[in-house]
């Protein structure tokens, strides 16, 4: 009596373990649901700011190498101050509960393989693009480099408001600094390696975009989740 008695408990205790762990399981999922969910609108937004600065891109390589660029001044400074700019082009995951789940050991909670294959493979993409900002970054500070030959800091001191938001249009007929064709060329091979690497990162979101819709049809399935 005794025995079956102490294995009655340990069955008893071993069930309310499981319980307690598939409780966890369903909250982390839910977070982690709703950090994706919140990723999929921000890389949206990330691949339309892209797309913009890619026209930006284009719009001042026409502009720049034109018979008189001077004529497109109000239009060329304010897109030369934007695209030297990362922030508003640079995505940051919602990683909270993929963070917890993988420093706390809780990963394994998640028995269902097809979804922990999934979120490694979502979280691996991120990173891999995380990493690619510093070579973006790399290629912005060359840019700068070759713009500081071609604008006035002076002029783009007054195109901004205090809290370095708004970019407005040059005030009165500013002007460019007095380039060569050299230093043009320069700037212009700068603006194409800031065209390839825009183009690489938007594509690579696009592809994190799907996969981040595919993770979260497969949490909705495995977890009925709505």
């Amino acid at each position: 009596m005794l025995f079956l008695a102490v294995t009655l408990g340990f069955l008893v205790e071993n069930q309310r373990e499981h319980y307690v762990e598939h409780q966890r399981e369903k909250q982390f999922i839910q977070s982690l649901f709703n950090d994706i969910r919140s990723d999929t609108a921000n890389i949206a937004r990330i691949i339309n700011a892209r797309t913009a600065k890619e026209r930006m891109l284009d719009s001042m390589i026409y502009m720049m190498n034109s018979s008189d660029p001077g004529g497109f001044t109000k239009i060329i400074h304010p897109y030369a101050v934007l695209v030297g700019r990362t922030l508003p082009y640079r995505f940051v995951p919602n990683d909270g509960t993929m963070q917890q789940l993988k420093n706390s050991g809780a990963l394994r909670l998640i028995r269902n393989r097809i979804v922990v294959d999934s979120i490694a493979k979502y979280d691996i993409n991120v990173r891999n693009i995380l990493g690619q900002y510093g070579v973006e970054e790399n290629q912005i500070e060359h840019y700068r480099t070759a713009a500081a030959k071609i604008f006035d800091a002076l002029v783009f001191d007054s195109m901004i408001d205090e809290n370095a938001a708004v970019v407005n249009p040059p005030p009165g007929n500013a002007s460019f600094q007095s380039f060569t064709k050299r230093e043009l060329s320069e700037w212009n091979y700068r603006i194409y390696g800031l065209n390839g690497i825009n183009k690489a990162n938007r594509r690579d979101l696009r592809l994190l975009l799907h996969q981040a819709n595919n993770l979260l049809e497969i949490l909705k399935k495995e977890y009925h989740l709505e």
